[in-house]
């Protein structure tokens, strides 16, 4: 299956939390979508890895997204090695992305900046001839690079360079479990005002925004507006 854009997450909900209004709009515009965690989130603080499976396939199908993927690296201690690395590019070359969405370069958790790398590097090697990985019934997979690598923003305010279903790990007045950053009722009017904040740069009411890891060009001077 050939989509259009493969958005990586390390936690099940990362990408819904940053990228899933800009996600909407292309999905709204035809442009076919699929999800890919690294991990079940088994460490969260609250919940459980087979809660947030559940959450995140109800999210997929709220979304559109066409499929979503979970590699079942260990939350928290997945390692930059190249195991991992041909995992991605085999996700990568299973749906030969034309734009790749991942999490934030830098963050609070430590998992989002290690899993930014590590897909950013799988998308270089996805392209290489002599890079071999096997698909489907060990059918040999055929070289593919993405156009475009986009770094969502997470939990810190950084720079943006372009802007534009879960429930367990966030506020909930019956919830059993620990307080943590993310699980008080401050947490979701951040979001709210973060990306207003974002927003008002382009005169919208709000704006998710993204970094990119390469100068991205386009055809038409007009793009850009």
């Amino acid at each position: 299956m050939k989509v259009d854009i493969l958005a990586f997450g390390v936690h099940p909900d990362d990408v819904e939390l940053s990228a899933s209004g800009t996600l909407l709009k292309q999905i709204e515009a035809g442009y076919k979508v699929v999800l890919c965690d690294l991990t079940r989130g088994e460490l969260g603080s609250r919940g459980n890895a087979q809660l947030r499976m559940k959450e995140a396939e109800d999210a997929r199908v709220l979304m559109g997204a066409l499929d979503r993927v979970n590699l079942g690296m260990p939350d928290g201690f997945f390692q930059h090695s190249v195991e991992n690395i041909l995992e991605v590019v085999r996700v990568i070359r299973r749906f030969q992305p034309e734009i790749v969405l991942a999490n934030a370069l830098s963050d609070r958790h430590p998992d989002h900046g290690r899993a930014a790398r590590l897909v950013a590097e799988a998308c270089f090697y996805a392209g290489l001839l002599k890079i071999e990985t096997s698909g489907v019934d060990d059918v040999l997979q055929e070289p593919w690079r993405p156009k475009a690598l986009y770094h969502y923003i997470q939990d810190r305010n950084l720079k943006a360079d372009f802007v534009r279903c879960f429930s367990s790990q966030f506020y909930h007045p019956d919830m059993e479990g620990p307080e943590t950053p993310i699980s008080g009722k401050s947490f979701l009017e951040f979001l709210y005002a973060k990306n207003k904040t974002y927003g008002r740069d382009i005169g919208a009411d709000y704006a998710e925004a993204f970094q990119v890891s390469r100068i991205p060009g386009v055809n038409d001077l007009f793009d850009l507006i």
